[in-house]
C-alpha cells in the first residue's frame, strides 16, 4: 500500500478499492492503471474543506467533553448506550420472551436512529484511528 497507509481509515477504503478493482478487471495492467489513476487524484483532491470540517467536529466535542456539565459530557454516550439497549432488547431480550411466555415487546428502529449509530460508531472509530495516528506520527518525530 502506499503514502494512504499512515491513515488507517483511509487505507481501509484504499484497500477496499483495490480489492474491488482487482475482482473487477481481469487485466492486470489495466487493474494497476485505474488503481494508479485513483491513487492520483486523490492526492490531487483539495481537502482543505474536509480537514477543516473534521477539526470543527473535532473541536465541539473537546469542548463538550471538557465542560463543566455533566449532562453536556455526558450527552453523546448516553445516547448510545441508548440505542444499545433498544437493539439489545429487539434482538436478545425480546426473541428470548417471545419464545418463552409469547410477550412481545419489540421497538421499532427507524431508519435515523440506524443513521445516527452508524455515525455514532463511526465517529468513534474515526476519532480512536486519528488518536493512533497522533500517538504514531509523535512516536517518529522524536
Amino acid at each position: 500500500m502506499a503514502w494512504f497507509s499512515a491513515i488507517p481509515v483511509i487505507g481501509k477504503i484504499f484497500d477496499g478499492l483495490f480489492g474491488i478493482i482487482d475482482q473487477a478487471v481481469e487485466d492486470k495492467d489495466e487493474a494497476n492503471r485505474l488503481k494508479a489513476d485513483l491513487e492520483k487524484v486523490f492526492k490531487n483532491a483539495d481537502l482543505t474543506k474536509f480537514v477543516e470540517q473534521i477539526r470543527s467536529q473535532r473541536d465541539i466535542i473537546v469542548a463538550e467533553a471538557k465542560s463543566d456539565s455533566w449532562i453536556t459530557r455526558s450527552w453523546r454516550p448516553i445516547i448510545m448506550l441508548l440505542f444499545g439497549a433498544i437493539i439489545a432488547n429487539n434482538y436478545i431480550l425480546n426473541p428470548w420472551l417471545a419464545a418463552m411466555f409469547g410477550i412481545d415487546i419489540m421497538m421499532p428502529i427507524p431508519p435515523e436512529m440506524w443513521q445516527l449509530l452508524k455515525i455514532g460508531i463511526g465517529g468513534y472509530i474515526v476519532g480512536r484511528s486519528a488518536q493512533e495516528c497522533v500517538k504514531n506520527w509523535k512516536g517518529k518525530e522524536k
